[in-house]
C-alpha cells in the first residue's frame, strides 16, 4: 500500500485531519480514505503510488451501494405511511449528484481531493460529479474502516435535515412534469430542453441541461446522465419561475 501523501501533495495532512474531525472519526486504515479520495486523473498522473488504478472508482461503487441501502432503510422507518412511489423519488433526490455534492463540501471533501494538473486546473475540486464520486467513496472507506451503524450514525442528522427540506419543498416530485404543468397552465408554452455540454470520460460523463421558454433560457442544471442534468434544469426553473 502507497505512503499517505506528505506536503508536497495536493492532498495535505490540514485537509486529511479535517475530513476525519468533520466526520467524528479517526480511520484506522488511513489509506482507504486516501484512496476514496484520489481521482482517477491523479493516479494516472502519479502511477508510482500504486498504478493506475490505484483511485476512488471502486469505493465509490461500494459506497454508492451501501448509501443507497442506508438511507432506504431510514426512510422506510422514519416514514411508515408513504408507499413506495414517494419513498423511491425521495430516496432518489437524497442520494443525486446534486445533494451528495452538498454533503461532500460540508465535509470539505473538494479541498482534500487528489487530482491530476489538469482536472485541478478546470475547477474540479468542486465539480459536482468529482465531489459526488468522492463523498460516495470516502463512505465506502468509511464502511470498510467501521460499520453500517458507525457510518450512519455520522451521517443521519444531515440526511433527516436535507430530507425536511425536500418535503417541504416538494423537489423530490418529478421537476420536469411540474415545471412543465406550470409553464402551460401560466403561459401556454411547453418547455424545450438542450443539452449544451458534457464533460468527462465516457464512463464518468458530466452533462448540462438547460431549459427553454420560447428559446430564452430559465433554467440550467448538471447531471451524470442527460436526463438528471434535465430534471437539475427544472428544479432551478422551479425555483425562479416567480421571476420567470
Amino acid at each position: 500500500m502507497p505512503e499517505m501523501p506528505d506536503d508536497k501533495t495536493p492532498f495535505s495532512s490540514l485537509s486529511f485531519s479535517q475530513v476525519q474531525e468533520q466526520l467524528k472519526y479517526q480511520f484506522k486504515r488511513p489509506e482507504l480514505l486516501q484512496l476514496a479520495l484520489t481521482h482517477p486523473s491523479y493516479a494516472h498522473e502519479h502511477p508510482e503510488e500504486g498504478g493506475e488504478e490505484y483511485h476512488n472508482q471502486r469505493l465509490e461503487f461500494l459506497g454508492d451501494a451501501v448509501l443507497d441501502f442506508m438511507v432506504a432503510a431510514w426512510l422506510y422507518r422514519e416514514y411508515p405511511h408513504y408507499s413506495e412511489g414517494p419513498l423511491t423519488r425521495l430516496r432518489a433526490t437524497l442520494v443525486c449528484t446534486e445533494t451528495l455534492a452538498n454533503l461532500a463540501r460540508n465535509l470539505g471533501l473538494g479541498e482534500a481531493l487528489r487530482l491530476g494538473r489538469g482536472e485541478a486546473e478546470s475547477g474540479g475540486q468542486d465539480r459536482p460529479a468529482n465531489l459526488c464520486d468522492a463523498l460516495e467513496a470516502t463512505v465506502g472507506a468509511f464502511y470498510l474502516d467501521a460499520d453500517l451503524a458507525t457510518v450512519w450514525s455520522r451521517l443521519e442528522a444531515w440526511f433527516a435535515r436535507e430530507a425536511e427540506a425536500i418535503l417541504q419543498t416538494e423537489s423530490y416530485v418529478d421537476a420536469k412534469s411540474r415545471f412543465q404543468e406550470w409553464a402551460q397552465a401560466s403561459l401556454g408554452i411547453t418547455p424545450a430542453y438542450r443539452i449544451v455540454d458534457e464533460v468527462g470520460p465516457d464512463h464518468a460523463k458530466t452533462f448540462t441541461a438547460q431549459v427553454l421558454l420560447d428559446e430564452r433560457v430559465v433554467g440550467e442544471g448538471e447531471g451524470q446522465s442527460k436526463r438528471a442534468a434535465e430534471q437539475s434544469a427544472a428544479r432551478t426553473a422551479l425555483r425562479s419561475m416567480v421571476r420567470v
